[in-house]
């Protein structure tokens, strides 16, 4: 049977045809419909671990076990696991084990484009890249085969674009795979040096058998056209070369890419007269055939930074062959010049909203952010963020600059702002520092209940697991205790003045504070207990046009519902966007925004 499937359904079909039983990840764009599929099959334990390190550990432990296991993430969430992803490439496996790395080019949801192939190469670990659904699903069934045969863990990488995108994919049966029998042995699983060093000579012999089966593997293979020219590529860059060359070309499609076929590239090399190397990002595979001596055309035309597409492919390698494709994309510039200009913003009604405003208003501060919708913050009007490096850096690089301005005789303040998610994901470690080196930052804790930027998973927060099960919420006031903190509020951000009373305190204050802004996010469906918490009942805001002075201040909140009429200048609210947060109304200085039925 036939179904359409995006890339990441059929990653989670894979897993479940390969008789996969444990699978753990954090979730991250555009990884995580992954592990949401996966938890809708039978037969698997899945989960939503607190970061990608905890979510490799998890599957490592289920691979020593002897259980066929699973962790996926978003590229930059590899950083994250890398300390264990090192040591467990030396070790090897016991049940078959892959690891998911979806990278994003062209940071359509990421704060850089690394290229994570290089991680391949980095741990010594076996690379697959699959090119479509399909082969999502079929090459990740052999991943499973290739970790137990080669004693491997195998990365499957990915990309944004083979992500989201849809094709028919055929299924087939789950396999009955059996549990491997446990048996300790410390010699391969306790990485002391005298164990590591032993270990490593393993692997490079691995290696060698691993480059040996790159050459024999259907996963590598020549499709012979035209030998005018000669494409070696990869993932979804393979489809954009077909279609752009179609079969006036002949392709070497690499499929397992670390180690690299070196026989096979040589062998296709020597068949054609021009080699062209078609690879998004990095010179990963171009730089290694240049290494062995082999002639190719690569990053000299094709553009190192973004995404590719057909329509650049075409436009690198054959600019005058492509006139037409040049006058649709001008076309479609000029169109685009026509759209008025719609950037990303938070939602009407969001709770850090209030939040950020009240910050914005605050001199001589210093605002870290973090990763999430709140990254928003950065943006006009409210301007209330000043740094964002990755998950978690908020709030070690506010105890950073803190240290710095102190010790430089700068009186300066700094809010470290983070989410609830990010906060259990790599949040509390850092706070922990700021109390044990005697720091005195601020740091802010937006608790919208939920993980809301990724499309709303549950977190160790929200009470929920990921199957939906309730569990213990971690109680983020007590754990703030707990690690030493004596300054902790708990504010409704949507209340302008109890947060600014909160804010203001922790400024006074010489000792670290922490505030939690707690208010759910305004798409998040509701639980029992949110409903009992919170009073979410929607109610309607209107600007009466008697009292508005036109002075804009409302603007300031950057609600989307707000609007400036061009005839009158005066301001004006979408009653169907509008949720009935109330900021703008405790920002108009004329009292001019009233709920609907008390104009």
């Amino acid at each position: 049977m036939k179904v359409l499937m995006t890339g990441n359904e059929a990653i989670a079909r894979g897993f479940y045809e390969a008789g996969g039983t444990v699978a753990s990840a954090y979730p991250g764009t555009p990884s995580t419909e992954i592990l949401e599929n996966v938890s809708n099959y039978e037969g698997i334990y899945s989960e939503w671990a607190t970061n990608e390190k905890v979510a490799t550990e998890v599957a490592v432990g289920a691979s020593i076990a002897g259980a066929r296991s699973m962790t996926a993430m978003k590229h930059v969430g590899l950083n994250v696991a890398a300390d264990p992803l090192m040591t467990f490439g030396y070790t090897g496996v016991n049940g078959g084990f892959v690891l998911v790395s979806a990278d994003d080019p062209g940071m359509h949801s990421s704060q850089n484009e690394q290229d994570n192939r290089y991680y391949g190469k980095f741990s010594k670990m076996a690379m697959i890249e699959p090119s479509d659904s399909q082969e999502c699903k079929d090459f990740l069934r052999e991943a499973f085969n290739i970790s137990e045969k080669f004693d491997t863990g195998v990365i499957f990488r990915v990309s944004t674009r083979i992500c989201h995108s849809k094709s028919l994919v055929e299924l087939s049966s789950r396999k009955d795979v059996k549990m491997k029998p446990y048996i300790k042995n410390t010699s391969k699983f306790v990485t002391i040096p005298a164990h590591a060093r032993k270990l490593h000579l393993e692997v490079e012999k691995r290696l060698k058998k691993l480059e040996k089966f790159s050459n024999d593997t259907d996963l590598n293979r020549i499709e012979w056209g035209d030998r005018q020219i000669g494409i070696i590529t990869s993932g979804i860059s393979y489809e954009y070369a077909k279609e752009v060359f179609g079969n006036n070309a002949s392709y070497l499609k690499l499929g397992f890419t670390n180690p690299l076929p070196f026989e096979k590239i040589s062998k296709f090399a020597q068949g054609v007269k021009t080699l062209y190397v078609i690879e998004e990002l990095e010179p990963y595979i171009e730089e290694q055939i240049k290494a062995r001596g082999i002639d190719c055309i690569g990053k000299d035309k094709i553009p190192r930074v973004g995404e590719l597409n057909p329509d650049i492919v075409a436009s690198s390698l054959l600019k005058t062959e492509y006139e037409s494709r040049k006058e649709t994309a001008s076309s479609v510039e000029n169109l685009k010049k026509e759209i008025i200009s719609r950037p990303p913003t938070l939602c009407a009604g969001c709770p850090h909203r209030g939040l950020f405003y009240t910050l914005s208003k605050k001199k001589d501060i210093m605002i870290t952010g973090d990763i999430g919708c709140y990254t928003l913050g950065c943006a006009e009007p409210l301007n209330a963020m000043d740094t964002c490096i990755c998950m978690g850096a908020s709030v070690s690089t506010s105890h950073g600059a803190e240290k710095a301005f102190k010790i430089n005789g700068i009186d300066k303040k700094t809010v470290g702002v983070i989410g609830d998610s990010t906060f259990f994901h790599s949040g509390i470690t850092g706070l922990i520092d700021i109390v044990y080196n005697k720091g005195n930052s601020i740091i802010v804790i937006l608790d919208n209940r939920i993980t809301a930027m990724t499309g709303h998973q549950e977190n160790p927060g929200t009470g929920y697991t990921l199957s939906g099960e309730k569990t213990y919420a971690i109680d983020i006031p007590q754990l703030c205790r707990a690690i030493g903190v004596k300054n902790i509020w708990t504010v409704n951000p949507l209340n302008l003045s109890e947060t600014e009373i909160a804010l203001d305190k922790a400024l006074k204050s010489e000792e670290p504070s922490v505030i939690i802004s707690r208010w759910p996010c305004v798409l998040k469906k509701l639980s029992e207990e949110d409903k009992k918490e919170f009073n979410t009942k929607k109610v309607v805001y209107r600007v009466s046009k008697d009292k508005c002075q036109k002075c804009k201040m409302c603007i300031k909140s950057g609600c989307p519902a707000i609007s400036i009429s061009d005839i009158s200048n005066i301001s004006h609210i979408d009653e169907d966007i509008c949720v009935g947060c109330s900021v703008c109304a405790q920002i108009c200085p004329f009292d001019a925004i009233k709920k609907v039925g008390d104009i």
